[in-house]
């Protein structure tokens, strides 16, 4: 059974930085893409950034390009994302996916497995 972990979210300040990582467990395949959504209160969960298995691809949102960067360490079977710069509206409940294909794809409906969400909200 596939299992992801989320870590790394809490409270800072505008301007600050977190770091936050996705440990993936009970995979029996290699070679897939994955991905950070978010979703803040009363709206919809949306896309982060995606990453395919050897960082070839990688694709940000607009919202979060220059200041959140996406990596992994296949190694560790663990992703992580960077966010620096960040604002009060980053605020929300940071979610990792896994998709079985790898093409590192922006959608919701492409991924088969959720973690639960870490929160990471921002003071002004």
């Amino acid at each position: 059974q596939v299992q992801l972990v989320e870590s790394g979210g809490g409270l800072v300040q505008a301007g600050g930085s977190l770091r936050l990582s996705c440990a993936a467990s009970g995979r029996t395949s290699s070679n897939y893409a994955m991905a950070w959504f978010r979703q803040a209160p009363g709206k919809e969960r949306e896309f982060v950034a995606a990453i395919s298995w050897r960082g070839l691809t990688i694709r940000y949102a607009d919202s979060v390009k220059g200041r959140f960067t996406i990596s992994r360490d296949n190694a560790k079977n663990t992703m992580y994302l960077q966010m620096n710069n960040l604002k009060p509206e980053d605020t929300a409940v940071y979610y990792c996916a896994s998709d079985t294909y790898n093409w590192a794809r922006s959608s919701i409906g492409d991924y088969d497995y959720w973690g639960q969400g870490t929160q990471v909200t921002v003071s002004s």
